[in-house]
């Protein structure tokens, strides 16, 4: 008889003898395996936020320039300070002298007319319910320059365990029917994969962040916690 596939029979005095294949002829068979990827998110209003101010001066020269916004940045500190901001929370992001000039049209080069002292700083406020008057009262400090209110949530990692939970329920869900449809069932789970992902999205402004009597209304609303999961299966 010939060499088959799985094995060959051979006929010899009266026995048969059982010849298996060599490697050259053996199949690898491939595991097949599922990979789905959900995504899920919770809610969750924010308890903290970053705020960026500060003073921008103007002067003839630089010096009487530097003066007024040291002025104007001491008044802020001062305010921050009487409103329980603790030296900590204020860290400067920005300071810087720059030239104002005047062009002339005629050819002339440009001449120095003025100049601009620029001193921001980022301040975290973790009571964000007296975000409105605090905002109030360092305008009327001097502050000029206001860049940007950024709302977040201090333990968002704790909170996105229960959007974790969600997403792998959700794929566990979406696996099932997909194996169903195919006519196989699941198997062990081989890896579970959490993708990066904007996990903090604003979503709605239902919440005001500030009391009623605030002449500046903030809105904090709702921030979205979101998580993205990798599964895959060993298909049977």
């Amino acid at each position: 008889m010939g060499l088959h596939r799985l094995f060959t029979l051979i006929a010899l005095t009266g026995m048969i003898f059982m010849v298996l294949p060599d490697d050259g002829f053996a199949q690898d068979v491939k595991q097949r395996t599922l990979t789905i990827t959900a995504t899920d998110s919770v809610g969750a209003a924010p308890d903290r936020v970053e705020i960026n101010l500060g003073v921008t001066s103007r002067a003839e020269n630089a010096r009487n320039a530097l003066s007024a916004n040291t002025t104007n940045m001491n008044e802020i500190f001062e305010t921050l300070k009487k409103n329980g901001i603790e030296k900590k929370y204020i860290q400067t992001s920005n300071f810087s002298i720059q030239p104002e000039y005047k062009h002339f049209k005629n050819g002339e080069p440009p001449k120095v007319r003025g100049y601009n002292v620029n001193n921001t700083v980022l301040v975290q406020v973790v009571d964000i319910e007296k975000l409105g008057v605090l905002l109030d009262e360092v305008v009327s400090s001097g502050s000029n320059q206001i860049h940007g209110i950024r709302f977040y949530v201090s333990k968002a990692d704790e909170l996105k365990d229960e959007a974790r939970k969600l997403a792998v329920a959700k794929a566990l869900r979406k696996a099932t029917v997909y194996a169903q449809a195919a006519g196989v069932s699941l198997g062990d789970v081989l890896s579970i994969h959490e993708g990066s992902r904007n996990n903090v999205q604003p979503r709605g402004m239902s919440r005001t962040m500030v009391a009623e009597a605030s002449p500046v209304p903030i809105a904090g609303g709702e921030l979205q916690l979101g998580v993205s999961v990798t599964m895959t299966w060993l298909l049977k």
